[in-house]
């Protein structure tokens, strides 16, 4: 299911709902209003009602929302029917903690293999998934269709691995350096830089502290 020009950002708390719906549903509940959903994220009441929207859906005035069709309304828009595998380029702390703590997370996403030039990560396994030598990475993106990168490389790594990336087929990278890249418009880029994110943290964390003393 695909849903023509969605925004960046509903796709995003398309993501937080899931996972915030995910955990009402462990509590054994069948139903949830947007203000219980708004409330686990921070936002909107009217936020998340205008994103449901968005993607054709709508609640019971009385009941609300129905968690197990919503989940799997989401799942229909973000998922691909024949999932999609991803490679970790760069097996740092980083790199590690990124497959170790997705593992399992999503049947329809699945992290399968990893690329370094250390001899010692080389030929071993993380959590299931294999490392290869960097050189291996065209011919083992080919080989097994991998969609999705994501770059955990020192910053001045970054557009090579990028580059060599997009030639061999993928059409999303991840990239977790602080290097800006540039990517053909047919690539999908996301950037997360965690100092600026840090910084936007310390700022509004400065502000409060001098808003409340």
């Amino acid at each position: 299911m695909f849903i023509k020009n969605l925004p960046h950002k509903t796709v995003e708390r398309l993501s937080q709902y899931r996972r915030a719906l995910l955990m009402i549903l462990s509590k054994e509940k069948t139903h949830v209003f947007s203000h219980e959903i708004a409330q686990m994220l921070h936002i909107t009441p009217v936020q998340v009602r205008r994103d449901l929207m968005l993607i054709g859906y709508s609640g019971n005035l009385r009941k609300g929302y129905d968690i197990k069709e919503l989940i799997e309304l989401i799942g229909k828009i973000i998922d691909s029917d024949r999932g999609q595998r991803v490679a970790v380029v760069g097996l740092g702390n980083l790199g590690k903690a990124i497959i170790s703590y997705f593992k399992g997370k999503r049947s329809k996403l699945a992290i399968i293999a990893a690329f370094d030039v250390n001899p010692e990560k080389i030929n071993r396994v993380y959590d299931g998934v294999a490392c290869h030598h960097i050189s291996q990475m065209t011919d083992i993106i080919k080989q097994n269709n991998i969609s999705i990168g994501i770059i955990a490389v020192p910053s001045e790594q970054a557009p090579e691995i990028a580059e060599t990336m997009v030639l061999a087929g993928i059409k999303g990278i991840l990239n977790f350096t602080p290097k800006p890249l540039n990517v053909p418009p047919f690539v999908y880029l996301e950037e997360y830089d965690m100092i600026t994110s840090l910084e936007k943290v310390a700022f509004f964390a400065k502000k409060n502290d001098e808003r409340f003393k």
